[in-house]
This record gives C-alpha cells, structure tokens and sequence, in this order.
C-alpha cells in the first residue's frame, strides 16, 4: 500500500484518480483549494482533504506529509491561474521533494508544446519544470476527453447549430482510463530514468462530423451540423493532426459507449 496524494483531485480525473487509489487499498491524500465537506458531492470516503494553493504554497506541507508519491491533475485555465500554472507545478514539485516524495506525476495534454494556445503553453511550461525537478518525474499526455467533445455539442445544441470543426478529427479517451494511466505510472516501480513522457489515447480516430452525428442520436439533441473553419493556434494545431495519437490506443471505452453509459443525463 502507498500513500497517494493527488493535487486537484476534486476535479474531473482528480476525483477518478481518487476513487482508484481507494479502491486499490492505497491512503490517499487530496489537496484543493476547496475541498467539498464530508457526506457532500465530491468528497470521496476514505481519503482526507486538504486545503492548500499552489500559488502561494499554503496547505503544501502538511498534504503531502508522508507521502510516497505526488499525481498533479492540477488545471489552470484562465487568468491568475493560467499565468502562474508553471510556476504552482514548481511550487509543488519543490514542497514534495522537501517531505520525501520519490515520484512526481502530471497530467498533461498531448503534444501540447506543439500549440500557441495559451492554455497548452501553459501545460508545456509546467512540464518543462517537471523535467527540471530532482524529483523522479513522469507527465502522461492524454488526448481530448469524451467529456470535451460533448459540452462542445451542447453547447451549439442550444442555439440549434453544433459546431463542426472543418477537417478535424479526434482520439477522445475516458478520463477514467486516463486516470488508470496516472495511477499506474505513480505505482511504477522508480525506472532510475529521472524525467519520462507518456502518450494515452483513446481507442479510435473519428472525423468531428461523425462524432456530433453520434452525439445526437445518444442525446436526442436537434440542430444542424455547421462546418467551421477554425482560424488560430488552436485551428493549426487542429488541421496538423496534433490533437492525435496515432500510435497510442491505450483506451478502450469509445465515444459512442461513453455516451451510453451517460444516457440519463445528455
């Protein structure tokens, strides 16, 4: 049994790597900046809350005391939180080196030193302080969740236009399989190879058209596809087939059985 701590495991694949951890008898230790109250949606039996910034360093030490390993599933995506994402990862890193932890592991997206959006350039330079850390360090860059592509849907269905990126295709993968993959990586035996990067993917490649055809049929949403051209980083990023990972299809759970299990609440 180790002890886990994930940073931001109130979140989307935080909480998966939560649920795992306890499942698999390990004690786990989650740091947030609001951590949800016993007995309330989102806090998980079993494991203890800390409160704790990176930003600031506040909450570090007593979360990761103890500690064998650290899984940083941390996000910053606007703002002051976007701005000083690198500079919390090292924060982190730094805090977890001083209380003993052997393994570092991030949650990253890949080839996300590939694009000018700001938000990967962010997840580029905070792996960059992965690397630099004394720390045995490992990021595992996923591909698009399921969960992107469905709010992205949603979000048109509204208005009844959903939104087709022309030419996009994408590899989308359950963050519950990514989590798997940051868990599995945290209970690695320590590789003596100081910093590694590992590519998760989703299982299949799928034009964005036949993605929202299928997101309709399991939601029952009305609205018609609209093909956007999609200018910027994120479009170059996009049309070069970036967002893929062509030979990493660790996952197993396509889009359309993602959607399946989710049918109650589309």
């Amino acid at each position: 049994m180790s002890k886990i701590c994930v940073a931001g495991g109130t979140g989307q694949v935080g909480r998966e790597v939560v649920r795992q951890a306890l499942a698999g008898g390990h004690q786990v230790a989650v740091l947030s900046r609001n951590p949800p109250a016993p007995e309330t949606a989102g806090h998980e039996g079993g494991a203890e809350y800390f409160r704790g910034d990176v930003t600031t360093g506040e909450g570090l030490a007593a979360a990761l005391a103890g500690a064998d390993v650290v899984i940083d599933c941390l996000e910053g995506r606007a703002g002051k939180a976007l701005k000083t994402f690198a500079d919390g990862g090292a924060r982190l890193l730094a805090a977890a080196q001083e209380a003993g932890v052997r393994t570092a592991v991030m949650l990253s997206i890949v080839n996300c030193d590939r694009s000018s959006l700001g938000y990967y350039k962010s997840k580029a330079a905070k792996e960059q302080a992965y690397g630099r850390s004394g720390l045995e360090t490992l990021v595992v860059r996923a591909t698009q969740f399921h969960s992107l592509l469905a709010r992205v849907f949603a979000a048109g269905a509204k208005v009844r236009l959903i939104p087709v990126v022309k030419g996009a295709r994408f590899q989308p993968i359950a963050p519950a399989e990514v989590a798997a993959a940051l868990l599995e990586g945290a209970l690695t035996a320590p590789s003596g190879e100081r910093h590694r990067i590992r590519t998760v993917g989703g299982p299949e490649i799928i034009g964005m058209r036949e993605l929202a055809r299928t997101w309709q049929q399991a939601s029952g949403a009305r609205g018609r596809l609209v093909e956007l051209p999609l200018p910027g980083g994120m479009g170059k990023y996009l049309r070069a087939g970036d967002n893929l990972a062509t030979a990493e299809r660790h996952g197993t759970q396509t889009f359309e059985g993602w959607l399946a299990m989710r049918a109650d609440s589309l």
